[in-house]
């Protein structure tokens, strides 16, 4: 199409959930405040634990300090400006803040699936091996030149790379194909090598004697956490590109869920129920008394 007389847009506005009664803003913007403040300081109890105990100070820790840091930037960059939405009607971002928010949405989302596929493999090798013990950044430069000259209103509750791609005035089949692939890749690719290193870990496990050794040993599997990052990510990208169509709402609900309850969830899933942490922070709590 010709772009002599057409005006390009400055800012995008972000929707959130299209089918939300204006009086049900107040208690959105009360339940993500609640999510992210508890993402913060659930991830931080960790991390001071990390810094002032020399006990935690080991190899085996290192990739949870990594996820809970990717946790805390995950939620920073996408969850002020959506409670600022509904909070107090504000929606609106700068073209280039949307795409820096694009960007650490993908980034930080890429980097959470090679750290649980590298926990993974961890806890393979500690229960197998007990005495051995298209990136981002491509994809906000392929579409940050495109021409976004029609409608500035982003169904999402963030910059998502789809729900930015789909506003620009050109055919996004170009652009969208090779994130998909790239997306695939980052995803399946870590998903594959968590389900070797479990089916590993599982057959390990099983060859345990006793009972209550399987059951301690199981107590540290996380599939929950796995299953909940992983497989409505694949079914939100598969659905995007194959044309399955259901409710805005729900997708974005869907969405919502896998980008928002890891991080929440995270400390107590790795932290709280890894018994050397648990002794560490009672220690510091009987102290404090």
């Amino acid at each position: 199409m010709g772009m002599g007389n057409v005006s390009f847009i400055k800012d995008f506005v972000i929707v959130g959930f299209p089918g939300l009664l204006p009086h049900y803003y107040g208690l959105v913007s009360v339940l993500l405040f609640f999510v992210y403040v508890f993402t913060l300081v659930g991830n931080a109890v960790f991390l001071a634990l990390f810094v002032m105990s020399r006990s935690l100070q080991k190899p085996v820790y290192y990739c949870i300090i990594n996820l809970a840091v990717c946790d805390v930037l995950f939620s920073t960059a996408t969850l002020p400006k959506i409670i600022s939405r509904y909070c107090f009607q504000d929606g609106t971002i700068s073209f280039m803040g949307c795409f820096l928010q694009m960007f650490f949405v993908h980034y930080f989302g890429s980097v959470t699936a090679r750290l649980l596929a590298v926990m993974a493999i961890d806890r393979y090798a500690a229960i197998c091996f007990p005495l051995r013990y298209h990136s981002p950044l491509m994809m906000i430069i392929r579409a940050y030149p495109l021409p976004y000259c029609a409608s500035n209103t982003i169904v999402h509750c963030c910059c998502d790379h789809i729900a930015i791609t789909t506003l620009a005035c050109t055919d996004r089949e170009e652009y969208s194909y090779p994130a998909f692939i790239h997306a695939m890749i980052v995803l399946l690719g870590s998903l594959a090598v968590i389900v070797f290193s479990y089916c590993a870990f599982i057959v390990a496990v099983l060859r345990i004697l006793s009972t209550q050794g399987r059951m301690k040993t199981f107590s540290t599997c996380s599939l929950i956490i796995i299953a909940l990052f992983f497989l409505p990510r694949c079914f939100n990208y598969l659905s995007s590109n194959i044309n399955i169509k259901f409710s805005t709402d729900l997708r974005l609900v869907i969405i919502m869920m896998y980008s928002l309850l890891p991080p929440m969830i995270n400390p107590l899933i790795y932290c709280l129920r890894t018994d050397e942490v648990k002794k560490v922070l009672i220690r510091k709590l009987q102290r404090k008394k």
